[in-house]
């Protein structure tokens, strides 16, 4: 059973550890992210890329350049072993249009700290239409 204190802090600790993986794109860095059996989800209705090979693959397929983007988060919510982070994703670029993201991570943490699933829900705010 988590407590909170403690799933606050393996989820920030978990969250430090993926964006050195998405600086790196090392596979040894992603690999150690996530438990043999994980699934990564890209997007909520996406297919889950599952097991460390295909995670690294799927990652490695759509990697972003470091110094290319920005990330900065906040722990939103910790419940058992589940984590909900907040994040804002940036890629302030002089060749293209800068593309902003807001993320919403849902992180299902085993006991040593590694994610058994992952996904990425996000959203171009440019995109978003408000009614009114």
């Amino acid at each position: 059973m988590w407590d909170r204190e403690a799933a606050a802090a393996a989820a920030n600790k978990w969250v430090v550890r993926y964006i050195h993986a998405w600086e790196t794109n090392d596979p040894d860095d992603i690999r150690s992210l996530f438990t043999e059996d994980a699934e990564y989800r890209d997007g909520p209705s996406t297919q889950p890329w599952v097991g460390h090979d295909a995670i690294v693959a799927g990652w490695l397929a759509q990697k972003d350049d470091p110094g290319k983007w920005s990330f900065e988060y906040e722990l939103t919510a910790v419940d058992g072993n589940v984590a909900i982070v907040r994040g804002w994703t940036s890629y302030p670029t002089s060749t293209e249009k800068s593309r902003h993201y807001d993320n919403l991570m849902v992180i299902r943490l085993a006991d040593a700290g590694h994610a058994r699933s992952f996904t990425d829900w996000f959203v171009k705010p440019e995109d978003t239409q408000t009614n009114g």
